[in-house]
């Protein structure tokens, strides 16, 4: 059997996994130029699919989205051919906007393969009760979208029915409970029956990450995927502790320079990189705002693509950013760690950390 040669798949194709896939989702993988899995997808599909809960650790970037994805897709499939409108099957919790927003766009080439199913989508940045109002009209059977939208909208509606739901997915389940998550997560458990599938997925496990499975998971199968990795002085190691290590793909670089000459290194960085895709992270929303509006003035930064992003911009300004930086070549995003997680952007050549930023933003890495 012919082998993989990209170093980041395993040799295991999707279609050799067991219990075997569904031909729609196989087509669906297919059509998506997927053939082969990454060593998380081989790892816990065939789990999920087997109706064991896990708790996997996992770098972002390792393809975890489809690794709860397709089997969520696959119990849907099995539960229920015909759901009612406001039968709730499954839940996808993730910490921000934009990778809910990113879940649910990878989601939808396999959820269409359930011709009942209806997904909805549920982030804050526009009025909760046009969501109320569309899940009214339209029914949903999968909840897609961030903890604080999700909780809002299971307090407002007992029109929703929970009875028959399979499976309940945690994505970045660290982040979640950095963010002050505990308790809106903690409610939405509460309202679902025990007899369940959970996957929770998290680039480190923390305390709270531990006593949030131990709370919301039954017997969980662990699974622990590292990619390979280097120590700062550039030997190999694979080790677990990921403190004091890097990817082995990656280069770090650092710039020692006076406070009063940082800018001025940094716009020089920048000049010598035109034809580079560059995302530069600052502290706060008013670091962004105040370069987004400096850089642009600068002769020598004219011709440059610029774009900002941040947690106080409106959500469909972030969905604009972020689709616009992402379908660029070269070009330069100034964010905070509204960024920092999960996102899916192609192609980027360096990332800067121009403040010194909280270790959160490194996991965009």
């Amino acid at each position: 059997m012919a082998s993989n040669p990209n170093k980041a798949l395993t040799n295991t194709r999707f279609s050799d996994l067991e219990p075997p896939l569904s031909e729609p989702v196989l087509e669906a993988l297919t059509n998506s130029g997927f053939e082969f899995c990454t060593p998380v997808q081989a790892a816990t599909i065939p789990l999920l699919c087997n109706y064991k809960d896990v708790t996997v650790d996992a770098a972002t970037g390792s393809g975890k989205t489809l690794a709860f994805v397709v089997p969520l897709v696959e119990i849907l499939r099995r539960s229920s051919s015909n759901p009612k409108p406001h039968q709730v099957m499954g839940i996808i919790i993730s910490p921000a906007r934009e990778l809910s927003s990113q879940i649910f766009h990878v989601a939808q080439p396999f959820i269409s393969t359930l011709a009942n199913v209806r997904p909805m989508l549920l982030v804050g940045g526009q009025g909760v009760k046009a969501d109320v109002r569309k899940i009214e009209e339209e029914g949903a059977n999968l909840l897609i979208g961030t903890p604080g939208r999700l909780y809002d909208i299971m307090e407002r509606m007992d029109i929703l029915d929970f009875r028959d739901f399979e499976i309940l997915i945690l994505d970045e389940a660290d982040r979640l409970l950095e963010m002050g998550f505990e308790k809106q997560i903690n409610s939405i458990i509460s309202r679902l029956p025990k007899l369940r599938r959970t996957g929770l997925f998290s680039a480190t496990q923390t305390e709270a990450v531990e006593e949030l499975s131990k709370a919301g998971l039954r017997n969980p199968v662990r699974v622990e995927v590292r990619a390979e990795a280097k120590q700062l002085n550039g030997s190999a190691s694979s080790g677990n502790s990921a403190s004091s290590k890097t990817p082995s793909g990656l280069h770090i670089e650092y710039l020692e320079c006076e406070a009063d000459k940082k800018s001025s290194q940094l716009v020089h960085l920048l000049t010598k990189n035109r034809s580079k895709k560059i995302m530069i992270y600052f502290m706060t929303c008013a670091c962004v705002d105040y370069w987004g509006t400096v850089f642009p003035r600068l002769s020598c930064l004219k011709s440059f693509s610029l774009i900002s992003l941040h947690g106080k911009m409106k959500q469909s300004a972030r969905e604009k950013a972020i689709a616009s930086f992402t379908s660029l070549s070269s070009g330069i995003l100034l964010c905070t760690d509204v960024a920092a997680r999960g996102l899916d952007i192609p192609g980027v050549d360096y990332i800067i950390q121009a403040q010194l930023v909280t270790p959160k933003a490194l996991n965009s890495l």
